[in-house]
């Protein structure tokens, strides 16, 4: 079809249609055969189409289409274009050919009266009192209407019928005339408005394609929004230079096509919102959604939980038992071989592994923990940062991070993937369930690398507030016991100067208070867990609330407050660090941006 003009063809009628997989089928191989491409909906009230090529093909099409009850005098609105306006060739079957929703409603069976375009431009002529009524929608509108016409504030022709309850009442006396782009959606809004009470309806025969074709440009101001490649006509039906912004369908004109803000298939000058106000809104949605799982925590449903235990190569051939018993000393050996014998731990295709099983490097086994309901959890999280790579947090207590003990769905992590599923965001760091305060998640690994980098490298600076008991003689102190790799005792971590990891913490009173307590800042140069709290428990001044490590060194076996306990008073409250992705320096203080 190279150097012809390509013949377009909008037509509709509502009739009575059977037969529709058939037809369909039959319709969408005629088109391909006759190199059509368009859009023709079937539906048991009639036909709608959209469809361009060349002027045998739609001839052809046409002339099966008459052959069908109803259609015998079937016609349609031409026009011809340069270029074809449509990518492919389409035929569906729908409810409806123009999507209304309203009981009742059959143009097929009974419509409103027609006003041709050329009795509308006499009675515009003579200055008759009518009323104009625009039924398109608002991104249509914006390419032009009747002069003087009334426009209801409609995204989707659905929201037509509630935009006619708010229309004024006097309007039910008024000669009102109504259109659209080709007249479908007139032999709908008509009926449906006489339903409403409105006395005296007519609707534009054909269309604003039609009064063009008939009439030209006389008492319309702009052009026409058509739903095809060409976007706009002008009145003599020539495609205009206006384009579609297919992020939020508003139609562009040149200036809107010039300005920075367009981008094509992202944004306009009608869409367009800076960063700052989107991730506002991104984050006004994700609290909503968070607020709503946190309505009714996950764990309070009782359901079965498995948790991987994951086998080192240091433990490749031992006993199953043996493993358990070494990485979980926290629980009794007899507790192990109770929950072997009950078959709680399978491989990931389901084999029950025994207590005597020999495990092997790299293998993963699930432990299978019955249906039961998790502690409650603080819930009021609050969703600070949001943007391409990272999401920062403020998180209550008492919240577990992950899931351990008692707890599988009452945790941070599964509360934030609910939120933003399907995608997965990766925590960079950690805080004690009964710490509160800053968290960082990553949205990809790579960003969640470079973040845990500067953490190694030092270059993330994270501070916490901290109250202790008993007031310290000094002003700042440097700890740097070594922390056990493993859980002591009842439940926690202590000092061992022997077999310990490093660790490195920067202490300076910031309040001496009269009840004998004292609020120090504490700066990590480690990241060992339980650390401010161990290296403080040692030197002599436990954290005011502290379940687990109490004065005078004693340790209880209680790691994570209940809901409604006193808090404990340790809170992650600075947070600085380099973006991944942008290079700036991040600084978070008090749960608010300082800089970015």
């Amino acid at each position: 079809m190279t150097g012809e003009k390509v013949t377009n063809l909008a037509a509709y009628r509502f009739v009575d249609l059977s037969g529709l997989k058939e037809l369909r089928e039959e319709l969408l191989a005629l088109c391909k055969d006759a190199g059509l491409k368009g859009t023709i909906l079937l539906s048991v009230e009639g036909v709608n189409l959209f469809v361009a090529g060349s002027e045998k093909g739609i001839d052809r099409l046409m002339g099966r289409l008459r052959q069908l009850p109803g259609l015998e005098d079937f016609v349609g609105k031409v026009s011809v274009s340069d270029d074809q306006p449509f990518r492919r060739m389409l035929v569906r079957i729908k409810k409806e050919i123009i999507s209304f929703g309203v009981e009742g409603v059959a143009p097929g069976k009974r419509t409103s009266s027609k006003l041709s375009a050329k009795e509308l431009k006499r009675w515009l002529d003579e200055g008759r009192k009518i009323t104009l009524l625009d039924t398109r929608n608002d991104y249509e509108v914006k390419l032009g209407t009747f002069t003087g016409a009334v426009v209801p504030d409609i995204r989707t022709f659905r929201e037509f019928p509630n935009a006619v309850k708010e229309l004024p009442q006097e309007m039910k006396d008024e000669t009102i005339v109504m259109f659209c782009t080709g007249g479908i959606r007139c032999e709908k809004a008509g009926p449906f408005m006489e339903m409403e009470g409105f006395k005296n309806i007519y609707q534009l025969d054909g269309g604003i394609l039609k009064y063009f074709e008939e009439c030209g440009g006389d008492h319309y101001d702009g052009e026409c929004f058509v739903f095809d490649q060409r976007v706009g006509v002008d009145p003599a039906l020539q495609e205009t230079d206006s384009a579609i912004c297919y992020a939020c369908l508003a139609p562009l004109d040149a200036q809107d096509q010039e300005d920075v803000r367009y981008v094509g298939g992202v944004s306009c000058p009608h869409c367009f919102k800076a960063e700052p106000e989107k991730m506002a809104e991104r984050i006004v949605d994700a609290q909503t959604k968070l607020d709503e799982v946190c309505r009714m925590l996950p764990g309070s449903i009782p359901l079965e939980n498995r948790r991987p235990v994951n086998v080192a190569a240091k433990y490749d051939r031992w006993l199953l038992i043996d493993l358990l018993v070494e990485q979980f000393p926290q629980i009794s050996r007899e507790d192990w071989e109770q929950r072997c014998a009950e078959g709680r731990f399978v491989s990931y295709g389901g084999k029950v592994r025994v207590a005597d099983h020999v495990v092997r490097a790299g293998e993963r086994i699930l432990q299978m923990f019955p249906p039961a309901v998790e502690p409650a959890v603080a819930t009021g999280i609050r969703i600070i940062w949001d943007d391409e790579a990272l999401v920062l947090v403020e998180k209550p207590a008492p919240l577990p991070m992950h899931a351990s003990g008692r707890y599988h769905r009452n945790t941070l992590q599964y509360l934030m993937n609910e939120v933003y599923a399907p995608k997965f965001l990766r925590s960079v760091h950690r805080l004690d369930a009964n710490t509160r305060g800053l968290v960082l998640f990553a949205r990809t690994r790579h960003c969640c690398r470079l973040l845990q980098r500067q953490f190694l490298d030092g270059t993330i600076e994270k501070i916490y507030r901290v109250k202790v008991q008993g007031s310290p003689e000094w002003n700042e102190k440097v700890c740097e016991f070594a922390i056990s790799k493993e859980v002591e005792g009842p439940g926690g971590r202590s000092v061992d100067e022997e077999d310990g990891l490093d660790a490195r913490t920067e202490f300076v009173v910031k309040e001496r208070c009269a009840d004998g307590t004292a609020w120090l800042e504490a700066k990590l140069g480690s990241g060992r867990t339980n650390q401010i709290r161990v290296h403080l428990w040692e030197l002599g001044f436990p954290v005011v609330g502290d379940p687990c490590y109490l004065p005078n060194k004693q340790m209880s076996n209680k790691q994570t407050l209940e809901v409604g306990d006193s808090p404990m008073q340790l809170e992650a409250w600075k947070l600085s660090f380099t973006h991944p992705i942008s290079g700036k320096r991040m600084v978070f203080e008090n749960g608010e941006p300082l800089q970015s």
